[in-house]
């Protein structure tokens, strides 16, 4: 049996390829819309996949179930559990709590999970080549190392009221009724790691078992003692912002993402077509670069959405594909991250690229106002603007502040100052200038803080000592 963990870093999110080497099928969980990965992984061990599936309708991308079984012929198997309201709007093979996808020697049992959302599923593995009880557990969201899939995003990204407190009380029973009546030796496989809003604290250790959550897991005691009180005020206090694109992508997952089928290479644009185009407003100018590189100059009106490892979670903050048309302009070293920029962005639903250019001379640049940390406490701003997160403000922050999450700021435009000037901030100043920029596009008057919360409390710090 093969089974191999595809793990995106900027996302947080972990798919699986799961195959029988002794029939050469494969059936792929939760994959991503970019699908080379799992066509390299199968062609690699001789295999072909034969079904798709997902362990429920997820948030904070947009799934490649569809965009997969169209390249492949696959069989698409999704949730049919959850009640009409959590049901998927596109043709589908429907699993409901103990039905199975078998390819070859291979059992992929379905357990209905309610907890993180109504429909959800986890995965029971068993490879008949060597036993008929199952070996593996793929958890999606709902166990993670260390910790839970949190039971609020309906609440925060699908207009749910009050949702919150039906999950956690499913989660429980989840917990009791199916995880802990597995074996300890089970593997666990889950959907997400370090990094993902999807939970508070979730482990960098890529696996678990069974048996190591149910002595470690800081929710042991709970279901221990049938505290079902304690554990759902354990498991909501502290939870994430959500950022807004999750509703976005929740609702395309249950319509159904469309299919982009196979993407020509991007092109090199011409400079000289670029600057008329962006004089024209026919199209938007993504400025990769670092911050502090940005700052010495960028191109006027341009997106600040650096490349690296959160180049997906940025620009879906800053670009909502149903409110904003224009065709996106990447700057990239070459066609190699070209592509690979884009990669990440169909990842959150953001397909239309025009293409690329290498750099920016002949471009119409501006520079980004900056304010010193000394200077704060005596500039007149509208607002001083924290888009880090609620936990980050608590922690310490600027007096006076105001907190908005960055992946929440263009969507409550109306709790900031049309008139005036706003000045950002964040931690470092990685995500103030994301932010920013997108501000300025806006109308606004903006202005960042120079090394952002670091460097106001280190001058705090100088002075104070």
């Amino acid at each position: 049996m093969l089974i191999e963990r595809i793990y995106d870093q900027d996302l947080a999110q972990a798919s699986y390829v799961i195959g029988c080497q002794r029939t050469g099928e494969a059936v792929v969980v939760d994959p991503r819309r970019d699908i080379a990965v799992y066509q390299s992984v199968v062609a690699a061990n001789g295999m072909k996949i034969t079904a798709v599936t997902e362990t429920h309708i997820h948030a904070d991308y947009l799934s490649g179930t569809r965009e997969l079984a169209a390249a492949t012929g696959a069989t698409i198997y999704v949730s049919g559990e959850g009640g009409p309201d959590w049901q998927y709007r596109f043709a589908s093979e429907r699993l409901y709590d103990g039905d199975k996808i078998t390819v070859g020697n291979i059992r992929v049992q379905a357990l209905h999970t309610p907890g993180h959302t109504p429909e959800h599923l986890s995965f029971l593995v068993t490879d008949g080549a060597f036993s008929d009880q199952p070996g593996y557990l793929l958890s999606g969201d709902f166990v993670f190392s260390g910790d839970l899939g949190r039971p609020d995003l309906l609440d925060e990204a699908a207009g749910g009221i009050d949702t919150r407190f039906q999950g956690a009380k499913q989660m429980f029973a989840s917990l009791r009724d199916k995880f802990l009546a597995l074996p300890d030796y089970v593997q666990v496989h889950p959907g997400h790691g370090a990094g993902s809003a999807c939970g508070k604290a979730l482990g960098t250790i890529p696996s678990t078992t069974v048996g190591y959550e149910r002595l470690y897991a800081w929710w042991g005691p709970y279901l221990a003692a049938n505290d079902e009180e304690g554990f759902v005020q354990e498991l909501l206090d502290g939870q994430p912002d959500a950022p807004f694109y999750f509703g976005r992508m929740k609702n395309q997952n249950r319509q159904g993402p469309a299919v982009m089928g196979e993407r020509a290479l991007l092109p090199e644009l011409d400079l000289e077509t670029v600057a008329k185009d962006l004089e024209n407003d026919k199209v938007i100018f993504v400025d990769t670069r670092p911050n502090t590189e940005v700052h010495k100059g960028t191109v006027s009106g341009a997106l600040n959405i650096p490349a690296g490892k959160s180049t997906a979670t940025y620009a879906a903050w800053v670009v909502d594909p149903e409110r904003e048309a224009l065709p996106l302009v990447l700057l990239a070293d070459g066609q190699e991250e070209a592509q690979e920029l884009w990669d990440r962005l169909v990842r959150v639903g953001i397909d239309t690229v025009q293409g690329y250019v290498t750099g920016v001379d002949g471009l119409p640049l501006s520079i980004p106002r900056l304010i010193q940390p000394e200077d704060v406490d005596g500039f007149e701003a509208a607002m001083l603007l924290d888009v880090r997160a609620k936990g980050e403000h608590t922690a310490g922050h600027i007096p006076g502040s105001g907190q908005l999450h960055g992946g929440r700021v263009l969507w409550n435009l109306d709790r900031l100052p049309r008139e005036g000037t706003i000045v950002t901030y964040c931690q470092s100043g990685v995500r103030s200038s994301v932010v920013a920029s997108a501000l300025r596009r806006q109308g606004y008057d903006v202005v960042e803080l120079k090394g952002s919360y670091i460097a106001w409390a280190a001058r705090e710090d100088s002075v104070t000592a």
